[in-house]
């Protein structure tokens, strides 16, 4: 059974990111916001893929649903900063 902390290595380690959070307590459905410059200038769908290429085999083996937020560090640096 998948744990949110081992998601989140997988993905740190398939992925350049600044910030990976991961959470989910069942052990199948998990969530995660994954802010990367590598995101920069693709589209949603293809932000994702690059997830889930970085998830590989566990994405089809363990990892029942994952539902993502994906932004580019500008996003997120703009998002934070609507809501102080």
């Amino acid at each position: 059974m998948a744990q949110p902390q081992e998601i989140k290595s997988l993905i740190e380690q398939g992925l350049r990111c600044e910030l990976v959070e991961v959470n989910g307590d069942d052990g199948a459905h998990f969530e995660a916001l994954v802010v990367s410059a590598e995101f920069a200038g693709k589209t949603k769908v293809a932000q994702h893929q690059l997830v889930y290429k970085a998830l590989g085999d566990r994405m089809r083996q363990e990892i029942h649903a994952l539902s993502m937020r994906t932004l580019t560090p500008e996003q997120w640096a703009a998002q934070r900063g609507n809501h102080r």
